[in-house]
């Protein structure tokens, strides 16, 4: 008797690496017999798929079945396990468990993981008759005691085995008695246990008893077709058992095809998997493979459904022609799609018996196209599956995934002749045709009434109406007594006054009903067929029906309508009146935003009146970062929640994003955020942006920004790069073939910090990012901490060039995340700020002149909000330059204009590709510019570069200008160690005619630790005195020779 075991998957696996994953394994054992199924790397949701054969010699035993995460250095890591006895699958129906997911529980009490995760299992007894269970049981050695894990016996001789021929083969026993006696033989001979030695007559009449064999078992399988169903037949079963299980997930070796085609999903699984096919006989013709055998579609004792397919590969340059055997299993089959597992063997090559090739097929609904057809979504993955070790694993892996591809495509390519393919993008351009195509459901106001107030409330409310009224004609006018007087009628019993009350109850309750369906036709619809204003990024959402949405009231039904969010702007469906199922078929457009949008907020709230709270029925958030725009173009949104969940509810909604404004956009936002950044940026190659957008699984539309080497800092610093787009951050580390990425949408972003630097920073400040409660959980393996209030804080530090990153950062936050009401909030708090600084007045009345004017100077410069906060007020200044020009002040600020003088002033400094933006205005009299610029080999025989900013403003009580400028070194050895901050003062000369009085000061503002300060200071001053000669010099020269 043989117990079946079959480990398909596994769900919320704990993660036991510090990369925020698992490499997990499963090992099995019962008595003495062990297996284990192959690694899968970095992976929570693990998928398996295999088969084992246990034989079973004690029914007391216990099947034991463990997942382990792999760890190459140390010891694998415990992560649950289960233990079933092996009476309790005889003692269940048929024999079989059947396929159940099982609670993986901890090694013991003491464990600090609780939450093990779950497994998927199919545990079953494999019933064979005397015949074959006395083959199997001799014929299929036992495993060592090892955890090497190799194909299962059971099935390399499943044609023995088969459940349909049983009774056939029982009868006829004794007259294959010759059979039985050579295979017991043969079974001798592979048995190391039995001692037998054979005759030469035996071994001479051995090739003829194998050919009898192998002609008995070829008759024998031409019988099996009758006795196997029919593949429409086999549909319809697979789709009641696969109904609650999801689609698996992309195996690891990574999707080769991923294409839309114009055929519905039944279509398209019957022409790639149905026996009616000649698709895989075309297939095989351009291949150039032989003996081509389709065996047909069989149901296992599992309930699986299998088929086998055999054939002859063509020779190649390195291989010559092998034997292949291919096992084709359903996974999932419904009306959500399709999932067919493919595992190829190949023998005969090198070290073919060591490793299988396994392809997924996936074939989903795909959405709907403008001409009204049915669509389907193809995605073939692959991955190896080594059985044994081998140290020729590399190569074979890499010669494995050349020919599975080129295969897979030669597939598409055949497929791609007999149904025509779709461009996502012609879905999305086909825009309004698909919405023209909806038609708003008609309904008058008198048909809603009467469907609104057909209820027993309103019904008893007249019938009571018209009773009351009946009774008022009837009766006459009773004396007055008690309390009563003439234009008072009491109560005269209690009776009567409850009848009173429930007339009055019910009264209110019409009244309440009429008031609620008052103010939702006032409400209804108003944001429906709005236009959207301006040019940028247009979403466009359609509202098309609900299915299943709860309901709180006693009806059964609710008064449903749907709120949309994004960016902060909203839009309001009409409401439903007693709806499960509503139907709107309503248009909603969002003005243009000038950035695409990270996410789509969707709430459905049910109406009760104008005065009382809304209760949600459910809620869902659209990804566009995560998700294809071509797959939303046609989408049923699962709702979240509750209520939402327990009656599986779902929008179907279309939803399109499209920039109006053509490929100049990318451009403009680059030069919005170098004014915010304060540095150029590069447009990146399009090679560049295509493998930042496949390294994050990012959309098309994503571009990359900038990156930045850094440290993600956890228990241990890693080191890695840093990410900014328009929409996310994220981080890439890969240490010895770990790989930790992840990424965080800026709206997730509640609050940005900049903590000094410490010891165990290595001298160098962390920027913390903070999230909002409950968001980036996706990240959640890259956070440091997770506060009480569920807030994930991810630490990055050592940054290359700091100054630069920070003001990157901050500047993409506050561009994306902040609000307008927040932008305007951090204006004036900046400005009180300055405000306080300027009423301050000095506490010691003995300070001297020039303290009070060095004070005055100080007050000015920061009322006049220098830098935006760049600029950091506690940097120490002091004087590098000091001189009176016979020069008027007008012609030495040409020095700073952009003039013909600005650039041959630069040049003769040492300055090389000198360039500069124009003057913006920024602030009111407060001008800002940027500077780039390379020294040259006199300056610095490293010839560094230089970006800067400047800021010009005029003295208030002077006549001249205050420059200020913030300078930050690239390409200079601990050039990322400080900044620079320089001062020129430039004053007229009231005692000249033609004069001027300048004076620069300079201060190092430090953002690391290093004990070359001094000697880098002392540098730094002594060429910037050098320059700073050169430059005024040149620019007396200048006007000398122009007068």
């Amino acid at each position: 008797m043989k117990l079946v075991v079959r480990v398909i998957e596994a769900r919320n696996i704990p993660a036991m690496d510090p990369n925020g994953y698992s490499d997990p394994f499963v090992r099995l054992k019962l008595g003495r017999q062990r297996f284990k199924t192959k690694v899968v790397k970095k992976s929570l949701t693990p998928s398996w798929c295999e088969e084992f054969s246990f034989k079973v010699e004690d029914l007391k035993e216990e099947l034991v079945i463990s997942v382990l995460d792999e760890d190459k250095y140390c010891k694998d890591d415990f992560v649950g396990l289960v233990k079933i006895p092996v009476s309790r699958v005889l003692d269940a129906d048929s024999k079989s468990l059947g396929t159940a997911w099982y609670t993986l529980q901890p090694k013991n009490n003491k464990s600090k993981i609780t939450d093990c995760g779950e497994i998927l299992l199919t545990i079953r007894f494999l019933q064979n008759n005397p015949f074959t269970d006395e083959q199997d049981l001799d014929l299929a050695p036992s495993r060592n005691s090892t955890d090497t894990a190799y194909e299962s016996p059971s099935r390399s001789f499943s044609t023995f085995s088969s459940p349909n021929r049983l009774e056939e083969v029982a009868p006829i026993k004794e007259e294959k008695s010759q059979i039985q006696n050579f295979v017991s033989r043969v079974a001798q001979l592979f048995n190391k246990n039995v001692e037998y030695n054979p005759t030469t007559s035996e071994i001479t009449q051995m090739p003829e008893m194998l050919e009898t064999a192998k002609t008995e078992i070829i008759e024998d399988s031409s019988a099996e077709p009758s006795s196997s169903p029919s593949f429409s037949d086999a549909m319809k079963s697979l789709e009641l058992r696969y109904q609650e299980i999801d689609m698996p997930s992309n195996l690891s070796g990574g999707v080769i095809i991923d294409q839309l085609y114009a055929l519905a999903s039944p279509e398209m699984n019957s022409l790639l998997f149905s026996p009616d096919s000649d698709l895989l006989r075309s297939l095989a013709d351009i291949q150039r493979n032989t003996d081509l055998q389709l065996r047909p579609w069989k149901f296992e004792d599992d309930g699986s459904l299998k088929r086998v397919i055999s054939y002859t590969k063509a020779a190649s340059k390195l291989i010559k022609a092998l034997k292949a055997t291919e096992e084709q299993t359903y996974l999932k089959a419904d009306s959500k799609g399709f999932a067919v597992l493919s595992s190829a063997s190949t023998p005969d090559a090198p070290y073919g018996s060591s490793f299988r090739v396994e392809v997924l097929y996936c074939i989903t609904p795909g959405p709907e196209l403008p001409s009204g057809e049915q669509s389907s979504r193809v995605v073939i993955s692959w991955r190896m599956n080594f059985l044994q070790s081998t140290m020729m694993r590399g190569m074979i892996e890499n010669g494995a995934r050349q020919g599975v591809r080129e295969s897979v495509e030669q597939h598409a390519a055949l497929l791609a002749q007999n149904v025509r393919l779709v461009d996502p993008m012609d879905i999305a351009s086909d825009k309004e045709q698909v919405l023209a195509s909806l038609q708003v459901e008609p309904q008058s106001d008198w048909k809603l009434g009467i469907q609104y107030f057909a209820n027993f409330t309103t019904i008893s409310t007249i019938f009571m109406g018209f009773y009351l009224l009946l009774h008022l004609c009837l009766t006459t006018s009773n004396t007055v007594q008690g309390l009563e007087f003439v234009g008072l009628d009491l109560p005269d019993s209690v009776g009567e006054v409850i009848a009173c009350a429930i007339l009055v109850l019910q009264g209110q309750r019409v009244l309440a009903l009429i008031s609620r369906f008052m103010h939702a036709r006032v409400k209804r619809g108003s944001d429906h067929g709005v236009k959207a204003q301006g040019d940028g990024w247009l979403l466009t959402v359609a509202l098309l029906e609900g299915s299943n949405l709860a309901t709180v009231e006693s009806t059964g039904f609710s008064d449903v309508y749907v709120v949309f969010s994004c960016n902060g702007r909203t839009k309001t469906s009409s409401i439903k009146f007693q709806k499960s199922d509503p139907l709107w078929n309503e248009i909603f457009e969002f003005d243009a935003m000038e950035e695409p949008p990270s996410t789509l907020d969707v709430d459905v709230y049910d109406f009760d009146g104008p005065f009382d709270e809304a209760m949600s029925l459910g809620h869902a958030e659209i990804n566009f970062v995560k998700s294809n725009i071509s797959e939303l173009a046609d989408v049923w949104v699962p709702l979240q929640g509750k209520l939402a969940q327990t009656c599986q509810s779902k929008l179907h909604l279309r939803i399109f994003l499209n920039d109006t404004r053509g490929t100049n956009a990318v451009k403009e936002y680059l030069t919005k955020m170098e004014k915010e950044v304060g540095k150029k940026i590069k447009l990146r190659s399009p090679q560049t942006n295509s493998a930042f957008q496949k390294l994050f699984k990012l959309p098309s539309e994503e571009f990359l920004i900038n990156d930045f080497t850094c440290q993600l800092k956890r228990k241990m610093p890693l080191q890695g790069r840093l990410f900014l787009s328009s929409r996310i951050i994220g981080f890439h580390a890969d240490l010895f073939g770990r790989k930790t990425t992840f990424f965080l949408l800026w709206e997730d972003i509640e609050t940005i910090q900049v903590v000094p630097p410490t010891l165990s920073s290595m001298g160098s400040p962390i920027i913390v990012i903070t999230l909002r409660p409950g968001r980036g959980l996706d990240a959640q393996h890259g956070a440091k901490i997770q506060d009480s209030e569920g807030r994930l804080k991810f630490h990055f530090q050592s940054f290359v060039s700091f100054s630069v990153a920070n003001r990157t950062i901050m500047a993409l936050w506050k561009a994306r995340a902040l609000s307008p009401e927040q932008k305007v909030q951090i204006v004036e708090e900046e400005n009180k700020a300055s405000n306080l600084l300027v009423e301050e007045e000095p506490a010691d009345k003995s300070l001297d002149a020039s303290e009070e004017e060095s004070d005055t100077r100080s007050l000015q410069s920061e009322e006049s909000g220098s830098f935006l906060g760049f600029v950091d007020v506690d940097t120490p200044m002091s004087v590098v330059y000091s001189s009176v020009l016979s020069v008027p002040t007008a012609y030495v600020m040409e020095l700073f204009s952009g003039s013909e003088l600005d650039d041959r002033v630069m040049e003769r400094a040492g300055c090389l590709n000198y360039s500069h933006t124009p003057w913006e205005n920024d602030k009111l009299d407060v001008f800002m510019r940027q500077i780039y610029y390379k020294f040259n080999k006199g300056i610095t025989r490293y010839r560094g570069e230089v970006t800067s900013t400047q800021q010009k403003t005029r003295l208030s009580d002077r006549q001249g200008w205050l420059i200020e400028e913030i300078m930050t070194l690239h390409g200079v050895p601990l050039g990322d160690y400080f900044n620079l901050n320089l001062r020129y003062q430039l004053e007229d000369l009231p005692t000249r005619s033609i004069g001027c009085n300048v004076q620069v000061y300079i201060g190092v503002a430090w953002l690391k630790s290093t004990k070359y300060k001094n000697r880098i200071t002392k540098n730094i001053l002594t060429t910037l005195q050098g320059r700073l000669t050169v430059m005024f010099s040149t620019v007396e020269k200048e006007f000398i020779s122009g007068m």
